[in-house]
C-alpha cells in the first residue's frame, strides 16, 4: 500500500445531534478537514458528489479551494456522475482547479449510480440519444471530456475574434497539462474496470460492486483489479496505472471510538440491488482495537491489490474527531500494513 487519504460524502442535516448541519457547514469542515489531514501526512483528500441531496454535490470550488488551502496532499472526487456534466464546461473547471492546487488534483468519475431523484440528469438538461441508455450517455460524457483534457485544437476561430488567436483550431482553456493521466473511473463491474483501462483511465473500486461470483466482496474486487491491469497491459499504455479501492474502517483507541463504533463495525458483506436488474455485493465495514484491525485488513484482498486506500469518514462527527480517525488509522494500522 503507497498511499491512504479520506473519501467524504459531505453529509448534512439541521438535526441538532449533527456538527454538519447546513450545506455552508460541510464545504468549510471539507477544506478544515483536508488541511488537518495534511498535517497529519495523510496523502489524499477525497469527495463524494451527490445530487439533489444533503450531501456534497458541485464539486470544483470546494476542490479549487482545498487546493489553496493546502500544499501537498491529492486532492480528488470519488465519484463524478457523468450523466450530469457537460464535459466542455467540466474540463474548464478541472483545469482551473488542477492548476490553483499546481498539478495534485485526481479526479474520479463515473456513469453514476441510482439518485435522489427519478432520472435526474434530465433535469440538467441532458437525454440519452436513441438506442442509447442513460449508463451509455455518461460514459459518452466521459469519452468526449477525456478527449478535450489532451489539449488539442478542435474548434475554428472566429476570423474577426474579440482578442488575437494563436494559430490553428483552439483548445480550450485553462488546459492543465498532465491532468489526462490523473483522471479515475468508478468502476461496478468487471466489464467496465476493462473499459476504464483500454481508455487509459485510473481505478478506483467502492464499497459495492456488481455480484459476479457469489464469492466475498473482497474477493470479487481483487479479480476486478487483476482484470483492469491485465487490460490495461493489454492495451499498451506506457504509464502505470493507479488503483484504489475505499473502506469504512475505525481503530478504537480511546472511549469515543468505543461509544460511537465499539459494537463492532459491518461484520459481514450484504447483498442488494441498485436497480431493478443489477445485484450488488456490498463490503463489509471494520471496528477493532489497532492489533486486530491489522490482521483483518491484511486478510482483505482488494486491499492488497490496490495502491491507494480511501477512508470513509463519518463527516458529521466533526472535523476534530474526523481528524483522530485518521490519524488512529495512520498512527496505529497503516504502518503495519506496509504504508511509507
Amino acid at each position: 500500500m503507497k498511499k491512504i487519504g479520506f473519501l467524504s460524502f459531505g453529509h448534512w442535516t439541521p438535526s441538532p445531534q449533527s456538527g454538519t448541519r447546513s450545506a455552508g457547514d460541510t464545504l468549510l469542515q471539507s477544506i478544515d478537514l483536508a488541511v488537518a489531514a495534511e498535517e497529519l501526512g495523510a496523502d489524499g483528500a477525497y469527495f463524494r458528489v451527490h445530487h439533489f441531496a444533503r450531501q456534497l454535490a458541485s464539486p470544483f470550488p470546494l476542490l479549487a479551494a482545498v487546493g489553496a488551502r493546502t500544499k501537498t496532499i491529492e486532492i480528488g472526487t470519488a465519484v463524478i456522475d457523468m450523466r450530469y456534466e457537460n464535459p466542455l464546461y467540466m474540463a474548464e473547471d478541472a483545469g482551473a482547479a488542477d492548476l490553483i492546487s499546481e498539478g495534485r488534483l485526481q479526479l474520479g468519475i463515473s456513469r453514476g449510480s441510482p439518485e435522489q431523484v427519478i432520472d435526474g440528469w434530465r433535469y440538467f438538461g441532458y437525454q440519452p440519444q436513441e438506442g442509447m441508455s442513460d449508463a451509455d450517455m455518461g460514459r459518452r460524457h466521459a469519452e468526449v471530456f477525456l478527449d478535450v483534457l489532451k489539449g488539442e485544437g478542435f474548434a475554428e476561430p472566429n476570423p474577426r475574434p474579440m482578442f488575437p488567436n494563436p494559430p490553428g483550431l483552439l483548445r480550450l482553456e485553462p488546459h492543465s497539462q498532465g491532468l489526462r493521466e490523473r483522471i479515475w473511473w468508478g468502476a461496478g463491474s468487471n466489464a467496465t474496470a476493462e473499459w476504464a483501462a483500454k481508455l487509459g483511465m485510473n481505478l478506483q473500486s467502492s464499497t459495492l460492486k456488481d455480484d459476479e461470483t457469489g464469492e466475498p466482496f473482497h474477493v470479487q474486487q481483487a479479480a476486478q483489479i487483476r482484470a483492469y491491469r491485465e487490460a490495461w497491459k493489454e492495451a499498451g499504455h506506457s504509464r502505470t496505472p493507479r488503483v484504489s479501492v475505499s473502506r469504512s474502517i475505525f481503530a478504537l483507541v480511546d472511549d469515543r471510538d468505543r461509544a460511537y463504533f465499539g459494537r463492532g463495525g459491518k461484520e459481514q458483506d450484504s447483498i442488494g440491488f441498485i436497480d431493478d436488474k443489477t445485484r450488488a455485493i456490498f463490503g463489509r465495514s471494520y471496528a477493532d482495537e489497532p492489533d486486530k484491525l491489522i490482521d483483518q485488513l491484511a486478510a482483505d484482498e482488494a486491499i492488497r491489490e490496490a495502491d491507494t486506500l480511501l477512508l470513509t469518514v463519518p463527516n458529521q462527527l466533526g472535523v476534530e474527531y474526523n481528524a483522530h480517525v485518521i490519524e488512529a488509522i495512520l498512527k496505529h494500522v497503516a504502518p503495519a500494513l506496509g504504508w511509507r
